[in-house]
């Protein structure tokens, strides 16, 4: 049989310290507060942060591209001067109805699709044959692909004063040439086709290695099992690419074409710097003046602001039907495929 002892505590010392307690711990009340309000926090974290971070974008948008949007569809309504844009009078349709019968906007339409069917299908016809021959495995391809970028990253000033002396009448290396082989100068600046044609190839100079890269990022993932397969069917390189290229590259077509028609209905920067002396007027007799410039014109020179923004309004319209044009052919084209 065993005896139980209590041990009793030593009792401290006489003059000694009394022995430390344990420290106090937090309530549980409190830890679950407090991790309650991180989890909350977190919550909110995680669902308006990418709103936060895509915020700048709407706030530039609001700011540079749905206000004027707004405010042009607003002005294009009223009669208003570029010098008193507070100073508005309703005049209703009466800015788009005088288009109708203004000879120079039509004449500015004229140039537009005419200087955009000049530069557009031959850009993207060379844009298609130097993407199928930097499909093929070239030494220095990677030298050959940054040098198509660099007219695209050449400022567009500087690449139209290029041109301009290029094209130059007396002195022009292009009537230089043409003198060579007993062909009279041209006055590139002052004919009506000449002119347009100039302006065409520095639209064609600048945009076609764009899109000699669209079409090579297309070409290149296309599966090799098909050229394979058309190759042991004896299809030469040349049937390949019409039989299996062309097909595949369908949709990339079609939003190049969309995207150069764009970009020829804005033209600007071009005409407007290919003649400095006549300005935003395209040539002395309007020979080369863009819907671009006619705006310009309207609104910066005459000052007519609300003409200008019915001009404005009038290009966003036919961007919309191209718009449109472009859905309808992809989903026949989807719809064929």
């Amino acid at each position: 049989m065993s005896a139980r002892h209590d041990i009793a505590a030593p009792p401290a010392k006489e003059g000694g310290a009394a022995p430390a307690r344990p420290p106090a711990t937090k309530a549980p009340d409190a830890d679950k507060r407090r991790r309650d309000r991180l989890s909350r926090r977190w919550q909110r974290d995680l669902r308006w942060s990418p709103y936060a971070f895509v915020s700048p974008f709407f706030l530039l948008f609001l700011a540079f591209g749905l206000f004027p949007l707004i405010y042009t569809a607003w002005a294009s309504l009223h009669s208003v001067e570029l010098t008193a844009p507070n100073d508005m009078e309703w005049v209703g349709l009466r800015n788009y109805t005088r288009l109708l019968d203004d000879e120079f906007f039509w004449n500015a339409a004229q140039n537009t699709l005419t200087i955009g069917i000049i530069s557009t299908v031959p850009q993207l016809l060379m844009a298609m044959g130097l993407a199928h021959i930097l499909n093929y495995k070239l030494r220095a391809s990677t030298f050959y692909r940054v040098a198509m970028l660099a007219p695209y990253a050449t400022s567009i000033a500087a690449a139209s004063l290029v041109f301009v002396l290029l094209f130059g009448r007396d002195y022009g290396m292009i009537n230089w040439a043409l003198n060579a082989v007993g062909i009279d100068n041209i006055d590139w600046q002052n004919d009506k086709w000449p002119s347009q044609f100039a302006v065409s190839t520095i639209v064609i100079w600048r945009w076609t290695g764009y899109n000699t890269l669209i079409y090579l990022a297309a070409m290149q993932a296309i599966p090799q099992d098909l050229y394979e397969s058309a190759a042991l069917d004896g299809a030469s390189r040349w049937r390949q690419f019409i039989h299996v290229t062309l097909p595949s590259l369908r949709p990339t077509i079609l939003f190049t074409v969309v995207v150069s028609t764009i970009g020829a209905t804005q033209l600007f920067g071009e005409p407007l710097l290919f003649d400095p002396n006549k300005g935003a007027s395209g040539g002395p007799e309007h020979e080369f003046q863009t819907l671009g410039l006619y705006l310009y014109e309207q609104g910066w020179v005459n000052l007519h602001l609300g003409r200008a923004s019915a001009i404005a309004w009038s290009m966003f319209l036919i961007l919309i039907v191209i718009g449109v044009i472009n859905y309808v052919i992809s989903r026949r084209l989807r719809a064929s495929s």
